[in-house]
């Protein structure tokens, strides 16, 4: 585990982001998708926060909310006391610099017009931090950070392996110097053995520029290798949010259990013994969200006032929340 001074880097109060639903020649809008739907969080300096849930929960909607890529519909997004949501667009654009983001597809987050020293170097050019002539020479020094030969600097995108294109993705996102980078889904569409080695690189690029990550996935394996503390997410509300051990180790809510029990663990005998928890049904549309808990339709132990109630956000151990009226601090972490 990382040492983290425990300094709050960045602060997500209330954030929504809804999509309009638009029909008819007259575009009227006729609803919303509700893709993040009042979430609050911090993320300390130094460390990994992971993001995880299923497939549409909303996590890279998060991540480029927080980027303010999207506008949020409203909320918060506290960037070291500096409120994002509000600034003009010349100022977001000086800030932005301390922000960065990794994308899922390394294949089509890169212009394949571009050679890889106008993409590396192009962030160095925006915001003038170098001289044109010396552009060429902290390109590929940046290569070289990403364990990319410099010699690669006038070649374009389609020469390169997916694991390539995406160490160039990290050159790029880590030309400005920034303090938090946004990491959605970066292993995703990477073969196995290239997954390791860009977690890897990751993580000793942590360690050497001090850097914050917000590591969005939906592989809870790689998860908990790589997170400090995680957060679950769905259908665009917070599940649970604890340290990566203590909620691997003791999950609370029924959906954080339902996925821990689908990671695989390498004894083969604790595989065999252990209870799979298998969700009924279908994760509900984010157009029109249940009543109440949105968990309740597929939870295998929702009661009455699950359909007519919200659960509250709680702190129901040290450093570990949960949504749910059920939950109970069930036993002391080992």
């Amino acid at each position: 585990m990382k040492s983290q001074n425990h300094e709050v880097i960045l602060s997500v109060k209330d954030l929504y982001m809804h999509f309009p639903i638009k029909r008819g020649v007259f575009q009227k809008t006729v609803g919303y998708v509700k893709a993040v739907d009042g979430i609050s969080f911090d993320v300390r300096h130094g460390e990994t926060l992971g993001l995880v849930g299923e497939s549409g929960c909303g996590k890279t909607t998060t991540g480029r909310a927080i980027i303010q890529l999207y506008k949020p519909t409203s909320g918060k997004v506290e960037f070291w006391g500096h409120e994002l949501t509000e600034m003009k667009s010349e100022e977001l654009r000086k800030n932005r610099k301390h922000i960065q983001m990794i994308f899922q597809d390394p294949y089509a987050s890169l212009n394949p017009r571009m050679t890889v020293g106008q993409i590396v170097g192009e962030p160095l050019k925006v915001h003038n931090l170098v001289e044109p002539h010396e552009i060429r020479s902290k390109v590929e020094e940046l290569l070289q950070l990403v364990l990319l030969n410099p010699a690669f600097i006038d070649r374009y995108p389609h020469e390169f392996s997916g694991g390539q294109r995406q160490r160039i993705g990290v050159a790029r996102a880590l030309a400005l110097s920034p303090k938090l980078i946004i990491c959605d889904e970066p292993i995703s569409a990477l073969d196995v053995s290239v997954q390791a080695q860009i977690v890897n690189l990751l993580e000793e690029l942590q360690d050497d520029f001090d850097l914050t990550y917000v590591f969005i996935a939906h592989d809870l394996s790689m998860v908990k290798h790589i997170s400090d503390r995680v957060v679950v997410m769905y259908l665009g509300i917070l599940a649970e949010l604890a340290n990566s051990k203590k909620l691997f180790i003791n999950p609370l809510h029924p959906y954080t259990q339902a996925l821990m029990s689908a990671v695989p663990i390498p004894d083969p005998k604790v595989e065999e013994n252990r209870q799979r928890i298998i969700l009924e049904g279908d994760v509900p549309s984010p157009i029109d969200p249940p009543s109440g808990c949105r968990f309740r339709t597929r939870c295998p132990i929702a009661e009455d006032i699950c359909a007519e109630v919200q659960p509250e956000w709680r702190e129901i151990k040290p450093d570990h929340y949960v949504a749910c009226h059920l939950a109970k601090a069930s036993r002391t972490y080992s």
